[in-house]
């Protein structure tokens, strides 16, 4: 099993790592994001509300530090979701031969599932580390945890859509809506005080990975307290990840 494991592995590595365009917009999608941010915002103080951690937790920072973490997380969130759903949808067909020959939907799954893994982290902690060149977060290594998390839950997202679509077009609309009500709008967090219906923010994956990061950025919270919030995104995460586990064993099952 180890050995049908890495085998898996390394071909599916081997696999992302033949299509240039990926690699490319792994760097450029960030750079494009943060240039932008750079262009067009101050450093006329804001406030926002951090309300995953405490009710009343009312920040006042800089504008551009602010839309950097949050541009940051909506970048890390659309290309972990790509890449997942890239993962999940091509080579369906050698997916199924490999069965055949002995492979199990887990362990192919599983060997996805590992490379998907190291590709989020390292966006991760390349954009967390992009962020340190422009302000000074109060805790780089939780601001991380928060890209980290929020990349684990998009990822998870896009393992789902792959797997229950199997045309790209539709897929990549279903993750693109998505992030750009999320991730892309709803989780800058200083729309959230003034919004009416408060409810439908809190239920979207971005949001507690979204709190965790600024909360981390920019308040003086402990790990300790940022804690509650981050199991709550990773079991999100997770519950996304269990159903695509289903569905993915299911259709190479088929």
């Amino acid at each position: 099993m180890l050995r049908r494991l890495g085998i898996a592995f390394v071909l599916t590595a081997r696999e992302l790592l033949r299509r240039p365009i990926v690699l490319l917009l792994l760097f450029l999608v960030p750079a494009v994001f943060v240039s932008v941010i750079l262009a067009v915002t101050r450093q006329t103080p804001i406030s926002f509300q951090i309300s995953a951690i405490e009710e009343e937790d009312y920040l006042r920072v800089p504008e551009r530090a602010e839309a950097l973490v949050f541009i940051g997380l909506a970048a890390v969130g659309v290309l972990a979701a790509f890449v997942a759903l890239h993962l999940a949808q091509r080579d369906s067909e050698t997916m199924r031969r490999l069965v055949l020959c002995g492979y199990r939907p887990l362990e192919l799954l599983a060997a996805r599932l590992g490379v998907l893994a190291l590709t989020v982290s390292g966006i991760a902690l390349l954009v967390a580390m992009a962020m340190a060149l422009f302000f000074r977060p109060q805790s780089l290594a939780l601001m991380f945890v928060g890209f980290a998390l929020l990349g684990w839950v998009y990822a998870c997202y896009g393992l789902l859509v792959g797997t229950l679509l199997r045309q790209e077009l539709e897929g990549v609309l279903f993750v693109a809506l998505l992030a750009n009500l999320d991730i892309g709008w709803l989780q800058n967090p200083i729309y959230y005080a003034h919004a009416q219906q408060q409810v439908v923010i809190r239920s979207l994956p971005g949001y507690l990975p979204s709190q965790v990061a600024m909360a981390a950025a920019f308040s003086e919270h402990t790990a300790a307290e940022i804690l509650r919030p981050a199991l709550l995104g990773f079991v999100y995460g997770a519950v996304l990840l269990l159903l695509a586990v289903l569905g993915y064993a299911r259709r190479l099952r088929a």
